[in-house]
């Protein structure tokens, strides 16, 4: 009785041990626009989530982040500490936009973590390992960043502006102030994200170590352009506190860079 035998799949002609370490399926484009749906929803309960709960609280956070106008009003001494509103529905919506605010920072975790779960069937299983460290340093310096806006960038500034204005009585509109403090936050939480998108362009060989040294007389200035351009005042004291960090996080991507580059120079020896 003759016995069939299978021929073996073909391998692929590069011999590349990476070709074969691919965990998962093809997708056709359907199954790609239900998967982002998938993680976009997830990403939206999160949200929500986080925000209901911000606004059981909304109170005490406003009045956290109510402390460094009122701190301010204080060592200028100044008649009034309290912001004022011109329609009744302004604190309502003011706590409404504080908790959505404050839900996408405390869910921002979860969020990026979805979006690694919507790139991963792309990538390779020795990639798909950097999961954690990805979440965890994105989500980190995007709420250090927020945190660093509140405590140290945005305070100096207030006081330089408001300072200018001693000779006249104060009204500052509840509105006014929160997408001033939020757009201050939000511009520092996006911009310290600059060593993740370093760390991403290195993987995928874009940018060098050498490349970001060569260029870092430019980096200097985009980062003093950026810390400009987040600073709502002309005081170079806040601008100067805004772009030494800036200049930090690009020596750390630099690092980060090298750090790429070295691992696939060893694994690229290894494999010779």
């Amino acid at each position: 009785m003759a016995t069939t035998i299978q021929n073996p799949p073909a391998k692929s002609p590069n011999g590349d041990p990476e070709e074969n370490e691919l965990n998962g399926k093809q997708m056709s484009f359907l199954e790609h626009l239900e998967e982002l749906r998938k993680r976009l929803l997830h990403s939206i309960y999160a949200i929500v989530i986080a925000a209901g709960v911000s606004f059981i609280f909304a109170d005490h956070i406003y009045g956290y982040l109510e402390k460094p106008l009122t701190d301010t009003l204080i060592q200028l001494h100044l008649s009034t500490t309290k912001l004022a509103y011109s329609n009744p529905v302004d604190p309502l919506n003011l706590y409404i936009k504080l908790a959505l605010i404050s839900g996408l920072f405390f869910a921002s975790p979860y969020v990026l973590l979805q979006l690694w779960l919507f790139i991963s069937p792309g990538l390779y299983r020795n990639e798909k390992r950097y999961i954690w460290p990805f979440v965890l340093l994105t989500s980190g310096l995007f709420i250090f960043g927020g945190f660093f806006a509140y405590r140290l960038a945005f305070p100096p500034a207030l006081k330089f502006l408001i300072s200018y204005g001693q000779r006249f009585t104060p009204v500052i509109m509840i509105n006014e102030y929160w997408d001033l403090l939020t757009t201050v936050m939000l511009a520092c939480g996006v911009v310290f994200e600059l060593p993740v998108l370093i760390l991403v362009l290195s993987l995928f060989g874009i940018v060098t170590p050498k490349f970001l040294i060569k260029n870092f007389r430019y980096a200097i200035l985009i980062t003093a352009i950026l810390a400009a351009a987040i600073i709502p005042s002309n005081d170079p004291m806040s601008l100067f506190i805004v772009w030494i960090p800036l200049v930090g996080l690009y020596v750390l991507s630099i690092g980060l860079s090298w750090l790429v580059y070295f691992k696939k120079r060893r694994a690229k020896n290894d494999a010779a």
